[in-house]
């Protein structure tokens, strides 16, 4: 019997939670074929199945569980289960009692034999459920008095509001029971998303985050990228983006603001980083994940173009790595991509720096003391103001700004 075990999927990380079986117990696996998606803090992974045989599960979805804990056993001696021969052909059975249609209730009504014309004129007049009331008369029938006292006992009470005294989406509305429980649902959070959580209030608690703003044409970037989108895809095989150019346009700035390149070690320790590796914020339905694109400065456009779709590829499919997540030295968040026209982002520590992207606008701008409509776009410097002072800071977005409106300064450098 083989034990399968949650295996360690990143320093630090202790525990996961079960997110989904890919198997059930009983069901023949093959091996290396995947059992279940753990979800950690960091990233989620896949465990699969060492050798084939009949699986037994140990727990269930949604189970917190522990590095090295036993959640499966695979008999190995089992073999694969043969293809069943078709079956003969059954003789004819015999039809089966059709069901009535109409909900039985749990006991049986009295059918109209049951009580008097007069009796029965009230019941149906009045919506009385014969079930619910009490015969006095030989053998248990219903009486007129029976019924009367029945009505007599249920107008005592005092009778609920009518349903349309309150329009239905008044606060005063009477509201159903029912549909009330489904108005909302409890689940807890998962892993990643507590961690998410948790990262962000430390960043607000410990950081002297400021932000600053500045806007860019991007008319020069997109007639480049229109210009010669074909012959990237044709000798590239993927689509030149934005994300390059702005990587890119960072790197440059990086080196002529460094400071912006550190950080903070402790309290009294600032740490210059002398490498370019770039995190790019990406939406996962599991939350927000910063995969880091490394060496940006030695890298080309197309380079960095595949090592982003790779990623966005990977956090969609659950298949980040610990080590696909550690070590940039800066982040880009892109709220553009959801319509976003400004907001202001919040550092990734222990980074000192992060570039917010947002939505490109058609907008009146004054040229050369003429209105033009442009595409424009917000850009936002969120850095820690411990390490980057405002002047560093506002020069490190000027520079950004600098590169994305004309190109050509970050081939030449200048």
């Amino acid at each position: 019997m083989l034990e399968i075990k949650i295996p360690p999927v990143g320093e630090s990380i202790t525990s996961g939670v079960i997110a989904a079986f890919h198997k059930k117990s009983g069901d023949y696996v093959k091996a290396n074929e995947p059992i279940l998606t753990l979800d950690t803090d960091k990233v989620s992974s896949e465990i699969v199945a060492e050798s084939a045989g009949v699986i037994t599960l140990l727990v269930q979805e949604g189970d917190e569980v522990k590095i090295g804990q036993v959640v499966a056993q695979i008999d190995t001696d089992a073999t694969a289960p043969a293809t069943a021969p078709a079956a003969a052909p059954a003789a004819p059975a015999a039809p089966a009692p059709v069901p009535a249609t109409a909900k039985s209730p749990e006991a049986p009504l009295p059918t109209s034999g049951d009580f008097s014309p007069a009796v029965r004129r009230i019941v149906e007049e009045e919506k009385v459920d014969p079930n619910g009331v009490a015969g006095t008369g030989k053998g248990g029938r219903l009486t007129k008095g029976d019924v009367l006292t029945h009505l007599e006992t249920r107008g005592s009470a005092p009778a609920p509001a009518p349903a349309a005294s309150a329009p239905a989406n008044s606060p005063f509305a009477i509201q159903d029971p029912k549909a009330n429980a489904e108005r909302t649902t409890r689940k807890k959070l998962t892993p990643l998303r507590k961690k998410i959580a948790a990262h962000l209030v430390n960043a607000q608690h410990t950081a002297a985050i400021l932000t600053t703003f500045n806007e860019c044409d991007m008319s020069a970037v997109m007639a480049m990228r229109a210009k010669l989108q074909d012959s990237f895809v044709k000798k590239h095989g993927i689509k030149l983006g934005f994300m390059s150019f702005f990587i890119k346009a960072v790197v440059e700035a990086l080196k002529s603001v460094p400071t912006v390149n550190g950080q903070l070690e402790g309290d009294d320790v600032f740490v210059q980083n002398h490498f370019y590796d770039i995190g790019v914020a990406v939406g996962t339905d599991r939350g927000l994940v910063v995969p880091v694109v490394r060496d940006c400065d030695t890298k080309s456009f197309a380079q960095i173009e595949k090592d982003i779709s790779d990623y966005a590829k990977k956090a969609r499919d659950g298949k980040l790595q610990i080590s696909d997540l550690t070590g940039g030295v800066f982040t880009i968040s892109n709220g553009g991509t959801y319509g976003s026209l400004m907001g202001t982002p919040i550092l990734n520590p222990p980074q000192s720096g992060i570039l917010g992207m947002h939505n490109i606008v058609q907008r009146p701008v004054a040229i050369d003391g003429k209105v033009e409509i442009r595409p424009m776009m917000y850009l936002a410097l969120s850095y820690d103001h411990r390490v980057v002072d405002g002047k560093e800071g506002v020069t490190f977005l000027v520079r950004v700004k600098d590169c994305i409106e004309d190109p050509a300064r970050m081939l030449f450098e200048v």
